[in-house]
């Protein structure tokens, strides 16, 4: 699991676009200019899960 701002994603957010969004160790595999395509998918099909809101 991450550490720090990553570690816990806010109410209304999705989890896998705000770890990608927030931690570097998520895209490190990947070369200048390449596209993550974990990132890609959610750009185009949306978030299959957003972390619900505090009633």
């Amino acid at each position: 699991m991450t550490r720090g701002p990553a570690a816990q994603t806010p109410p209304g957010q999705c989890p896998q676009g705000w770890q990608h969004a927030h931690d570097r160790r998520a895209h490190r595999h990947l070369g200048p200019r390449e596209d993550c395509p974990q990132c890609v998918d959610h750009l185009r099909n949306g978030c299959p899960y957003i972390v619900p809101k505090d009633a």
